[in-house]
This record gives C-alpha cells, sequence and structure tokens, in this order.
C-alpha cells in the first residue's frame, strides 16, 4: 500500500538486508524437509538472494508500476510504526539471511531473484 501511495522510497539509510521468501518456495521447502526425514537440524527459509531495503522498495515501485517512492527517515519509520502498532526494527533492521544448508541438500528455488517473485505475485 505505501507504494501505491507513493510512500515507497528506502526506509532509514536503504542499506540494510532483507531476507525473503517467496511462499511458493515456503511451501516446496517445508514439503522437500518433510520428504527428507534423515534432514537434522535447523534450516534457513529464506531465498537464496537477499537484497537491501533500498533496492527491495525499487523492485517493489517497478512492479507495482510507481515510478516515485518518497523515501522514509529513521524518525519517520519509527512514528508510522508506533501508528501502525509493529515494531520499527522490521523495516530498520538488517537480516542477510541465505538457506545455505538448504541449497546444499538440494533444494531448488522456483524465485531465487526477488524481481521475478515480485512478477509473479503482481501477475496473480
Amino acid at each position: 500500500k505505501i507504494v501505491r501511495f507513493r510512500l515507497g522510497g528506502r526506509q532509514g539509510t536503504g542499506r540494510q538486508y532483507v531476507s525473503w521468501l517467496h511462499e511458493k518456495d515456503f511451501a516446496g521447502a517445508v514439503e522437500f524437509l518433510i520428504s527428507n526425514v534423515e534432514f537434522e537440524g535447523v534450516f534457513n527459509l529464506s531465498a537464496p538472494n537477499p537484497v537491501r531495503n533500498q533496492e527491495m522498495m525499487r523492485l517493489l515501485r517497478k512492479a507495482c508500476g510507481v515510478t516515485i517512492g518518497l523515501p522514509a527517515m529513521t524518525f519517520m519509520v519509527h512514528a508510522g510504526a508506533f501508528l501502525m502498532k509493529t515494531e520499527a526494527e522490521l523495516p530498520l533492521k538488517s537480516r542477510n539471511v541465505v538457506p545455505g544448508k538448504l541449497l546444499k541438500k538440494g533444494y531448488k528455488f522456483h524465485f531465487e531473484e526477488m524481481e521475478k517473485a515480485l512478477e509473479d505475485l503482481i501477475r496473480r
């Protein structure tokens, strides 16, 4: 929604990493793990290519056909989070998670790049 209201610029510095996962890969990875009962331990469920916040917002704008997105400075993110009754940490904290163990075990992602994942979601 914020992208469509032209507020989809970077949040904070925009340099923080965002790990993401398409719903089809979430379901596929869970099915893959359940069907391989010999696997042990913790597996990260995320796409193999995290992006920085500024890139994610650019891709969201592109997918939605929006050319302009005003950036939100850190204090603005805190104010918006307060109004939305959520945590500013969600968009501001960097998360550079990769599914190394899942890849080593042979899971093949449908969507490794965020741009293709967003195109799929918008198309539906």
